[in-house]
């Protein structure tokens, strides 16, 4: 099991996410900022912001993506 913060993924606090899969990491840190918008939560929505910024493209998020996924394999194990 890897661990990685809200704040690691682009997010705004360190709320802690456990996984075995990076697929499972990212699906916890959608639901959590999707619910950190449906509450108008101003500093997530601020990394929100600055998140869409920088995806210009596709492969702006595909890149990042890949990114995160290395970022994740190359944890160790919690």
């Amino acid at each position: 099991m890897k661990s990685m913060t809200c704040r690691q993924l682009a997010g705004a606090c360190d709320l802690v996410f456990y996984a075995e899969t990076f697929e499972d990491i990212a699906s916890q840190s959608k639901k959590h900022g999707m619910e950190m918008f449906q509450k108008g939560d101003k500093a997530h929505l601020a990394a929100m912001k600055e998140m869409k910024s920088k995806m210009k493209t596709p492969d702006d998020f595909d890149r990042w993506m890949k990114e995160k996924r290395k970022e994740f394999d190359a944890l160790p194990d919690s």
